[in-house]
């Protein structure tokens, strides 16, 4: 077990993305928002960076059967296996429940550019507040 308060968070995101890279299953201990620990095991399928610049962890859990969260500075200590994914990894889909279909890496850089930097609102000609 590595506990993350010993190391750096290179360090951990490093295991973690290898974890992700080589398909296989960690183990984390967990600390809530509100305080309370929890141990679980997860598939980790990505990690990305929040809009407020918080590191997170999206994984399947095996616990819950389903795709979770987790902020990597949340993360007390975790063991990295050597048991592969079990879980099935979900589509991924629009705000409207449409699947999204990646053909090419283009796309790919595409899709994650605009989800960093595209409004979180919709803008058409009628919007003048971003008018100089």
């Amino acid at each position: 077990m590595r506990h993350t308060a010993k190391q750096t968070v290179t360090k951990t995101l490093t295991d973690l993305y290898r974890a992700l890279d080589h398909g296989r299953a960690v183990t984390i201990t967990y600390m809530d928002a509100d305080g309370t620990e929890t141990i679980r095991t997860v598939e980790p399928w990505d990690i990305r960076t929040t809009k407020s610049g918080r590191i997170q962890l999206r994984a399947g859990c095996r616990l819950r059967g389903d795709a979770r969260s987790f902020y990597v500075d949340q993360i007390v200590a975790y063991t990295l296996h050597r048991m592969g994914f079990v879980l099935d990894q979900p589509e991924a889909t629009t705000p409207a429940g449409h699947v999204i279909v990646v053909r090419s890496t283009a796309q790919l850089i595409a899709r994650e550019l605009g989800r960093d930097y595209l409004p979180a609102r919709r803008i058409d000609r009628t919007t003048t507040q971003l008018a100089a």
